[in-house]
């Protein structure tokens, strides 16, 4: 088991192989996410004509923005349900921090800083910005890295995405855990891709990391997380005994 300085293990008699990690990307992210309609249940069922034209919008500066050589990636996402997994320490600090409900996300990656600068300073980019900003009831953007890595996630088909957003008391502690619990995903789900994002600037990101990863579809995950009660006592109990929190939301992606 790889050493950890600053993880609390709870339920060690559980045992779960250590994940497999590949190398980070050297690639910076750009991560735009956006509420737009309100939900009152887990699932995103419809999209009002406000969030069709946001998403077209999106859709056509992400296809603009893959003519530049510089830009490796860019898409658009938008939600489908909310899964179990939010767990006891975001409830007991949702005074503290905005509770993730987004329901459309960019992921724009690119191959360097000075890329990710440009297009943060490109006149289409600062419009469409205001014009999100402007139509949406929580917007959010971070710069990011990838911080650890199981795979690429394949953004070239459709399928289940994951993004979720990761509030802690101390980054580091968010990052031990993420390893720790990521061997779960990987048994329980087959997962075989996994980015996790880690915000440039930190002290001024409302999340400490972000987790991407995709599954093949609804079945691949969904079943797990309600009937394994491994996900409660292996993945939840050592987020929470880390004071970290989970916000998980899957997602379709735009074509």
């Amino acid at each position: 088991m790889p050493s950890y300085s600053k993880l609390k293990i709870v339920n060690s008699d559980l045992n779960y192989d250590p994940v497999s990690l590949i190398e980070p990307s050297e690639s910076y992210y750009l991560h735009l996410a956006l509420e737009i309609d309100k939900t009152v249940t887990p699932f995103y069922l419809f999209n009002s004509l406000r969030k069709k034209n946001m998403i077209k919008k999106c859709k056509q500066f992400c296809d603009q923005l893959l003519t530049n050589e510089e830009v490796l990636d860019a898409n658009v996402f938008e939600a489908l349900l909310i899964p179990p997994g939010k767990g006891k320490y975001i409830a007991e600090n949702e005074t503290k921090i905005h509770v993730a409900k987004f329901d459309l996300v960019l992921l724009i990656e690119v191959a360097s800083k000075e890329a990710l600068l440009k297009i943060e300073e490109d006149q289409d980019f600062l419009e469409l910005r205001t014009f999100l900003k402007e139509n949406s009831n929580h917007f959010y953007q971070t710069q990011t890295k990838n911080a650890r890595r199981i795979g690429a996630v394949d953004h070239s088909r459709q399928g289940v995405f994951l993004f979720n957003y990761f509030f802690a008391e101390d980054v580091e502690q968010n990052l031990e855990v993420w390893n720790y619990t990521a061997g779960w995903f990987e048994k329980e789900t087959n997962l075989d891709n996994s980015t996790l994002l880690l915000p440039l600037k930190n002290e001024s990101s409302d999340y400490t990391v972000i987790n991407h990863c995709r599954w093949d579809n609804l079945r691949a995950i969904i079943p797990s997380l309600l009937f394994k009660k491994t996900f409660n006592t292996y993945v939840l109990d050592n987020f929470y005994e880390n004071k970290v929190g989970a916000m998980p939301i899957l997602y379709r992606l735009v074509q």
